[in-house]
């Protein structure tokens, strides 16, 4: 009824609204106004974060300035149709990090089996290795990444610290050589990689999601199609922290926030946002960036850091493990 008399479809209730002993009536704007990255970046609230690993989300449906940090979640889920604004947000996510972060404080293993998407970071400085598209170089860099937390675990042991960030500061305090880098992993269709190489990635990535925050590695999952056999149990219950564009049906926003309301989403942006510190979703209507953007930022930072084919010890490491498979072996995940 109230659809029909405001002639707006769809609206949305939260009862009550967070924080306040109210209900909300939730109703698309005639007019869509677009949230900017640069102005979130701007924004006090995120000049004053202390965490190195603030991310960028959008605004909230009061047009509030809404950020998290990728240390706390400590790894993301990533839904949402074609064309709903997943991949743009991703971006959003990479510059955000790259804002804050040298070569030197940050890595990423980027994924990409559609083979477009993270072309343009292709020889990024902070870049571990180049973009990956096979199902099974991709499993080969799971098995490197369990391999660098159990490294880090065993120097964090001898130290000894109890995570990264401990390590960090006595690094920095004694002045000891340099700091141990964040390392995020970035795949942009899990679903391509479950068909081809499920179980593989599943138990690759459930054992980092238990185990990697600690020593500073994060996961950024993303998929378009969030069905029971890409976000298995096993990954849901290892990432709490869920981000859902629209999606197209109720039983793909059940899959991913185990509640509805995504299929009822615009498109273009807005998204619903769960994580452990949250009771229930937040509406958010993401930040945009074009891809022309992305390459004037990304041809910035290849000047700034007078970028070369040389790879540093860590890169190197991961790129031989990636490439030479003949040295690895096919039951590294078995039991």
């Amino acid at each position: 009824n109230l659809a029909l008399a405001l002639a707006a479809h769809p609206i949305r209730i939260e009862a009550p609204i967070p924080g306040k002993s109210l209900v909300g009536i939730e109703v698309p704007n005639k007019v869509r106004s677009y949230v900017r990255i640069a102005n979130l970046i701007a924004s006090p609230d995120f000049q004053k974060n202390a965490s190195s690993l603030s991310i960028c989300l959008g605004r909230d449906v009061s047009g509030n300035p809404m950020y998290a940090d990728l240390s706390e979640m400590p790894h993301l889920l990533v839904a949402g149709s074609t064309g709903t604004g997943k991949t743009i947000f991703l971006n959003n996510l990479i510059l955000g990090l790259l804002y804050q972060n040298t070569p030197e404080d940050i890595k990423f293993v980027l994924i990409d089996p559609k083979r477009v998407e993270f072309q343009i970071y292709n020889h990024l400085p902070h870049l571990l290795c180049p973009v990956i598209h096979e199902p099974q170089k991709a499993v080969y860099a799971l098995q490197w990444l369990i391999k660098e937390m159990e490294r880090r675990f065993e120097v964090f042991s001898a130290m000894p610290a109890r995570d990264i960030l401990a390590y960090n500061k006595i690094k920095q305090v004694v002045n000891s050589g340099a700091t141990m880098p964040y390392i995020v992993l970035i795949i942009d269709e899990l679903a391509d990689l479950m068909a081809a190489r499920g179980r593989e990635i599943e138990v690759g990535i459930v054992r980092l999601a238990q185990m990697a925050r600690a020593t500073g590695i994060h996961l950024v999952l993303a998929t378009q199609r969030p069905s029971v056999e890409v976000i298995t149990g096993l990954i849901k219950a290892n990432i709490t922290s869920r981000i859902t564009f629209q999606v197209a049906s109720q039983v793909d926003s059940r899959t991913v926030l185990d509640a509805a309301g995504a299929e009822k989403l615009l498109g273009r942006g807005d998204m619903l946002f769960i994580s452990a510190k949250t009771i229930r979703p937040r509406r958010i209507q993401s930040a945009y960036i074009s891809e022309k953007e992305v390459k004037k930022v990304i041809d910035f930072i290849k000047e700034e850091q007078a970028i070369t084919e040389t790879y540093s010890v860590i890169s190197q490491s991961i790129k031989e493990f990636i490439d030479k498979p003949g040295e690895k072996t096919e039951t590294f995940f078995e039991g």
